[in-house]
């Protein structure tokens, strides 16, 4: 292409047409993804025209983990979707080792889709244990990761824990639309805590719905919240002579949970439970027979990721639960085989505009509009 030359002599580049900025600007994305959620991962890929980066993922006999790209990523913007399912720690490998690879390899940037993060629910101290997400989060820096996009943290503090950018999408959008479309009736509704932890969700989607409120107080087993902490262990008595004997360190009483029993009324109304994570349903079919007590006459459970672990499908199959909705964070296609109670909302069209607009360098904050924190 012939330089051009101005008046003062000097020369000129020649101008860039817009279809050749789009194009150059298309070719430097690159998804790949490991063995955790490929559907989810070719959805987005659709969903942004670009095609699936040849990235192989496999594991050798002795069960180390082995990362293959096919193509180059150099100087391209590289975005590993893994999620975690039920197989946690090979899915951590896995997008551990394609970062640091992707790292090597001397890519400009590496963001990892994680839409359900692993470890989630360790994120306090118990007993003489640790902070198991915030040790995932230091390995996810450490192998090159650049960004993170997750979807309904467990705890919202969770991204403190990280040294790069997170951006932690909600599906609440989806659930109160499938809410609103798919259920009949859906004004003689109320919305139901599973426990008072979840009250604050629950208050979130109830105030936009214009519906009521439940709470479900007690437990019928131990609650994580009120496991035994050994950093409660009372001291040794002590034996200095300027410490009375009569002084010391009081005991905590020691919280004695009331059996299940619901604040509000679901008399000839329909229960819709909310909460983040579905993984141990026992807490939730026997919060449901609590609602079957009070006359409720269908009951919803809806939540973003559906671990569904062990014989969760045959529990909820058997239960007072009329459906359990739950986004595809998590593959869930087996367990689907097994209740036909468990319905499944797609939330690609999300994560493919957030990698969008991270690419292009666009606020993010049009996908956190009325997005509140209890969300």
């Amino acid at each position: 292409m012939l330089l051009q030359r101005n008046k003062l002599g000097s020369v000129r580049p020649p101008k860039r047409c817009r279809s050749d900025m789009d194009s150059t600007s298309a070719s430097d994305i690159v998804i790949i993804h490991g063995n955790s959620h490929p559907d989810l991962a070719n959805l987005v890929a659709e969903r942004m025209g670009v095609k699936s980066g040849g990235c192989s993922v496999f594991h050798k006999t002795n069960r180390e983990t082995m990362v293959e790209i096919g193509d180059s990523v150099r100087g391209k913007d590289i975005y590993i979707i893994q999620t975690g399912t039920k197989d946690a720690n090979n899915n951590i490998m896995e997008l551990l080792i394609m970062a640091y690879a992707c790292k090597t390899s001397s890519a400009r940037s590496i963001v990892g889709v994680i839409p359900y993060l692993p470890y989630s629910k360790q994120c306090k101290m118990r007993k003489r244990g640790c902070i198991v997400s915030k040790l995932l989060a230091k390995m996810m820096c450490t192998s090159g990761l650049t960004h993170i996009i997750t979807m309904d943290l467990h705890q919202k503090e969770i991204q403190g824990f990280f040294d790069i950018p997170v951006d932690n999408l909600r599906a609440s959008p989806f659930l109160l639309q499938y809410i609103q479309e798919s259920i009949p009736d859906y004004r003689n509704s109320v919305i139901v805590a599973r426990n008072p932890n979840s009250a604050k969700k629950a208050t979130s989607y109830a105030e936009r719905l214009r519906l009521g409120i439940g709470v479900i107080h007690g437990e019928h087993k131990e609650a994580e919240s009120d496991q035994v902490d050994g950093r409660y262990s009372p001291p040794p008595n002590s034996r200095a002579r300027t410490i009375s004997v009569s002084v010391g360190v009081p005991e905590h009483p020691q919280k004695v949970k009331p059996p299940l029993n619901l604040v509000g009324d679901v008399n000839g109304r329909i229960a819709i439970m909310v909460d983040d994570l579905i993984d141990d349903v026992q807490s939730f079919v026997a919060a449901a027979d609590v609602l079957k007590e009070n006359g409720a006459c269908k009951i919803y459970v809806l939540a973003t990721h559906g671990l569904l672990s062990s014989d969760a499908p045959r529990l909820i199959e058997e239960s007072a639960i009329d459906e359990v909705v739950v986004t595809n964070t998590i593959p869930h296609e087996v367990q689907k085989l097994q209740c036909h109670k468990i319905k499944t909302i797609d939330i690609s069209i999300l994560i493919a505009e957030a990698i969008r607009r991270i690419h292009n360098k666009e606020s993010m904050s049009y996908l956190f509009r009325n997005v509140t924190l209890e969300d």
